[in-house]
């Protein structure tokens, strides 16, 4: 099992947001543009941090954002959304957050193995830091591991 492609579409470079929820907003719509999800799946991740809390916030800088399976999601995918500008979320340790991750599956099984290979990227503890200091698309694929 590997992470779901990144698109170029799916990919946003020092994204504007006000707060959390426009962070993760910006995450869905790069999941819309890469054709993995309905607009209505920004809304369902957003629901899924106000019912549980900051739980998404997994890292230092880092957060993703997803919610459950369902009939927003049209096939599995990842997007990559870094932030002009840190934004909190809430989380004890982790906040302020430079990057969002946004996650699109179809099964559960397909969720948790996503997770699981998105830990690999992250067991390379510049992974965060570069993430937030690239500057093209390409570098945000190289550093996440493919492209499409």
């Amino acid at each position: 099992m590997s992470l779901p492609p990144l698109a170029e579409t799916a990919i946003i470079i020092g994204a504007d947001a006000d707060d959390w929820r426009a962070a993760v907003r910006q995450a869905g719509r790069a999941l819309v543009d890469s054709g993995a999800a309905l607009p209505g799946y920004s809304d369902e991740m957003i629901r899924m941090i106000e019912e549980h809390g900051p739980y998404v916030v997994i890292a230092p800088g880092l957060v993703l954002a997803h919610a459950r399976p369902g009939p927003e999601v049209l096939a599995d995918g990842l997007a990559v959304v870094t932030l002009a500008t840190p934004v909190a979320f809430g989380h004890p340790h982790n906040d302020p957050v430079r990057v969002v991750l946004g996650l699109a599956t179809k099964s559960p099984d397909e969720h948790i193995e996503t997770i699981a290979d998105l830990a690999n990227v992250f067991n390379d503890s510049s992974a965060i830091a570069d993430l937030a200091a690239a500057t093209t698309v390409a570098e945000v694929q190289r550093i996440m591991g493919g492209t499409i």
